[in-house]
């Protein structure tokens, strides 16, 4: 089993859930999240003031997959979420040890 972990913009989030459930992935887990990467925030005019906006608001998404259909996911949520500007953001992938579905007692892949 592995872990996703996507980090995406925004705006993107109902266009990457679609795709996802197109390809039949039930259980996403959604975070609202800031930080910053290689373009390290970006400066901004309010009420005549400049400052600097260090973090910038993204989502982060959680989903864990058995290990045949990791690929698919990951290619699933690259094209969804791709603007082909900068922050667009990451995708990470780990391995998952255990899963347990607390209502059933499941393990393993039978609790995904």
């Amino acid at each position: 089993m592995k872990k996703v972990e996507a980090i995406i913009k925004p705006f993107k989030l109902d266009e990457v859930k679609e795709a996802l459930n197109e390809i039949g992935i039930q259980g996403i887990t959604v975070s609202e999240v800031k930080g910053f990467g290689r373009q390290k925030g970006h400066t901004e005019l309010y009420r005549g003031a400049e400052y600097v906006v260090d973090f910038i608001p993204k989502i982060k998404m959680e989903i864990i997959v058995s290990d045949d259909v990791v690929s698919k996911v990951v290619d699933t949520i690259e094209q969804a979420a791709k603007t082909g500007r900068i922050g667009d953001g990451k995708i990470f992938v780990t391995t998952v040890e255990e899963v347990v579905r607390i209502r059933t007692g499941e393990r393993g892949e039978d609790a995904l």
